[in-house]
Order: C-alpha cells, then sequence, then structure tokens
C-alpha cells in the first residue's frame, strides 16, 4: 500500500490514463537492477526513483573521474577519486528518502551476475563494455528475467528489451562484438540523458502495462539529426544464449507481479 507521503508524491503520473494506483504499487513492488551507473545507468536510476520503483540495486565499480562530470548527473565535482556507485546512492537517497537503494561497488563479473539478478524483478544494461553486456544479458536469459538494453557512441544510440523467452537477446543482435576502447569515443550528456530517459520509461513500461515496449524491435537514434528509426530485430533460433529458452509467463503480466 502507498502511504500519504506516496501518494502526493506520485500524484501527477497516477493521473496518466491507464496508470493510477494499481501501477504505481507495482512500481512500488520492483526490484531493479541497473548495471554501469554513469551518464546512463545514473540518469536512468534517477527516473527510476522519480517514478517509485521501490527498491533499485545500483552496480558499478571503479572512482569517479573529472571527465565523468560533463554526464553523470548524480555526481558532484567533490566526489572525484571516490566510488562513485556510492555517491549515486547518496544523491538517490536525498532525492526520494521513500525508496531502498542498494550501492554495490563492483564490476558486472562471472561471479556476482547470478545472484544479483535472481534478486532483481528487471534489469537496465548500461555497462561500459560488451564484456559486462554480455554477462548480464545471458543471466537474464537464465533465470527469465526481462532486461532493457541501452547503449550510445557520440551522436548515435539504441534500446531494446529482451524478454527471455520472447524476443531476441543481445547476443542474437551482436553475434560478432564489435572492437570498444574504453577512452576513444565522445560522449555528450544531453545524448546519454535522452538516451537513458527512454530506458527508464520502458522498464516503467514493462513493470506497470502502460503503453507498448519495445518488444522484439531495435530502437535506433542519430541525435545529430534527430532521426528514430524502430527496426525488426533478428530472433536467432541457433544462438548459443537464448536459443530454445521458452518463455516465463505472459508479457502482459507486469514483471513485479508475476512473482507471486
Amino acid at each position: 500500500m502507498l502511504s500519504p507521503t506516496e501518494r502526493d508524491r506520485y500524484r501527477r503520473q497516477m493521473q496518466i490514463p491507464g496508470f493510477g494506483q494499481e501501477s504505481q504499487e507495482r512500481l512500488k513492488s520492483t526490484t531493479a537492477l541497473v548495471t554501469g551507473v554513469g551518464g546512463l545507468g545514473g540518469t536512468a536510476a534517477l527516473y527510476l526513483a522519480a517514478a517509485g520503483v521501490g527498491r533499485l540495486i545500483l552496480l558499478r565499480g571503479g572512482d569517479l573521474q573529472r571527465d565523468d562530470l560533463n554526464r553523470q548527473v548524480l555526481m558532484t565535482d567533490d566526489w572525484v577519486g571516490r566510488p562513485r556507485v556510492l555517491k549515486a546512492q547518496q544523491t538517490l537517497a536525498a532525492f526520494n528518502p521513500d525508496i531502498e537503494i542498494e550501492a554495490v561497488c563492483e564490476y558486472v563479473t562471472a561471479e556476482n551476475i547470478d545472484a544479483l539478478v535472481q534478486r532483481a524483478d528487471i534489469a537496465l544494461d548500461c555497462a561500459f563494455d560488451f564484456k559486462e553486456r554480455d554477462l548480464l544479458n545471458a543471466a537474464c536469459v537464465r533465470w527469465g528475467k526481462p532486461m532493457v538494453e541501452a547503449a550510445m557512441n557520440a551522436m548515435e544510440g539504441y534500446l531494446l528489451t529482451v524478454i527471455p523467452g520472447k524476443t531476441p537477446c543481445l547476443s542474437c543482435l551482436f553475434p560478432e562484438k564489435p572492437e570498444w576502447d574504453r577512452w576513444g569515443f565522445g560522449v555528450l550528456g544531453a545524448v546519454s540523458g535522452t538516451l537513458a530517459c527512454l530506458a527508464a520509461l520502458e522498464a516503467i513500461k514493462l513493470v506497470t502495462g502502460l503503453g507498448e515496449p519495445l518488444l522484439g524491435q531495435l530502437l535506433t537514434m542519430d541525435l545529430a539529426r534527430a532521426e528514430f528509426a524502430k527496426r525488426r530485430a533478428y530472433h536467432d533460433p541457433d544462438c548459443p544464449v537464448c536459443g530454445g529458452v521458452k518463455a516465463k509467463g505472459d508479457r502482459t503480466i507486469p514483471v513485479a507481479m508475476a512473482r507471486r
């Protein structure tokens, strides 16, 4: 049940047709895992917190660098050199004290990801390399958990929703991984923020049943030209990660309710 404070906080979004108190309670009962809490993951986490997702698990290793500050909106200049995920936790707790926030100062690894995915209802993949992304994708398929995949480079980005057994997974789209250099691509904060908001919205839609999520479609965006396109994503029946996986439940059931 929502407290009087929560009803007041979320009153404007509960006015949206098809949303209401039931959807808000679904958000409150949801645990979301956000990996790569930086320009993408930090902003996505901010809007999940704003929407009232009841529990956030924030996963990101490493310390804040000064060149992170052009896009990582949960950070402050005086935090440079300290673990960024702890600052993200602090900022979000001050922003919305009605939700639970757990900070895990680690990168995605084969050793930690299964336990984290099992504790979550939904995952948002905002990690900065394909090694971490592939580990999360495989764990979500293994445990039947929905995943929102978001990635960007310079002025371009893409967004994909993975429902194990129903949609293509990340490995269907990228069976061969592109070359990637952590320091070799440019990042504009407004671009990562735009994509992060869309990723958070996709997660909210999945949890509440509001609108139509991106199922079997890859959303690509060229923000230099303000061009957006939906492309049908190939579901590889022989994918080594998701090939032969059967769906769990019905996609019309919000993820927070499907566990019950």
